[in-house]
């Protein structure tokens, strides 16, 4: 295992460390601010390693750049309407930081906290977060684990929590992908394919009506490899309420508890290939649509659609929608959430 290197320090001069993990076939680095990785390297054709994910180079660049850049989102990934929910009979009002909602737990949310290092080794890394009861909003002191697993092409997530009072949990990560490596402008020529039947159509607040929306003959069917630019400035009113896909779409039906292929997204001119699979129900699919130029990383200024994130989720605004599967978690439960990145490079 290398040791951790400083990462630098942040504004506030926090420092932080970078871990990394290392198989024949990938390497990531991983910090502690904000658990989240800060690159991924896969072989390509040449067999040398190649930077498949947006990143930067020092830890106050993520803080001057703001967004989610590689983190793990919580304690409640995507939108609550409004900032706040019932429960029990009571109402929480939560930190709102997208105009009335909660975006990703709230202003100070996990991307934005220095997460204790558990363990570290070759293979892997486990980091460990205690927010506090009130967080954001939030009640109950919740316990949050991430446990980075490195084994050959693939590297697993496993987001697990406990909380002493009920409260919304729905963890997950948000690293952007670009298979064409750093030279690559944007993500528009890549192919991909999500495995669902349904995606939840928005209000223009970015919030779920409620409706589970068949994929057919919308610009939201990827069940076949659909190139990301084919259809993204299609004049649909909800690719225009997105600025394009900023959608969440319900995955195919399995096993409960058990792993399902989610997405499956290729760079066709250099054969890399990514396979996402999850236990979690649903899947956020984003194209980076409010990267304007404005912060540059490895390979120059990111722009609109210069990176795909793919976030296996529970439903958004699940607390406020009593149609919508739950994602209240109580004391004594444990909050067990999978994800794989399965890496592979298709000869010419």
């Amino acid at each position: 295992m290398e040791l951790p290197k400083s990462f630098g320090r942040t504004p506030n001069s926090e420092e932080a460390f970078l871990y990394t993990l290392e198989s024949e076939g990938l390497r990531v680095r991983i910090t502690d601010f904000g658990a989240r990785i800060v690159s991924l390297e896969a072989r390509g054709r040449s067999g040398a390693f190649e930077h498949l994910v947006l990143g930067f180079e020092h830890v106050a660049e993520y803080v001057n750049a703001g967004g989610s850049f590689g983190a793990i989102l919580g304690r409640s990934a995507n939108r609550i309407a409004g900032g706040r929910f019932a429960l029990n009979g009571h109402t929480f009002a939560l930190s709102r930081n997208e105009g009335e909602n909660t975006l990703h737990g709230g202003a100070d949310g996990f991307s934005k906290r220095f997460w204790t290092v558990e363990s570290a080794g070759s293979l892997a890394l486990v980091l460990r977060l205690v927010s506090p009861d009130g967080d954001q909003g939030f009640p109950g002191e919740l316990t949050a684990r991430a446990t980075f697993d490195l084994h050959g092409d693939a590297l697993t997530l496993v987001l697990e929590a406990t909380t002493t009072k009920p409260s919304p949990v729905n963890l997950s990560a948000h690293p952007y992908f670009n298979l064409g490596g750093v030279t690559a402008l944007d993500a528009l020529d890549h192919e991909v394919i999500i495995f669902a039947e349904r995606f939840l159509p928005v209000d223009p607040k970015q919030i779920p009506t409620g409706e589970l929306r068949n994929v057919a003959n919308t610009p939201f069917d990827f069940r076949r490899p659909t190139q990301v630019g084919e259809r993204i400035r299609a004049a649909d009113p909800q690719l225009l309420i997105g600025k394009g896909y900023d959608h969440c779409f319900v995955l195919d039906e399995g096993d409960e508890g058990a792993m399902r292929m989610a997405a499956i997204l290729r760079h066709p001119k250099n054969g890399h290939a990514l396979e996402i699979s999850t236990t979690q129900p649903a899947l956020q699919f984003y194209t980076g649509n409010t990267l304007n130029g404005s912060v540059a990383g490895r390979g120059g200024a990111y722009r609109q659609s210069a990176g795909l994130a793919f976030e296996p989720e529970g439903f958004p605004n699940a607390p406020n929608q009593l149609n919508f599967p739950t994602s209240i978690l109580r004391p004594g439960q444990v909050y067990h959430k999978a994800i794989r990145y399965r890496f592979r490079c298709d000869p010419a």
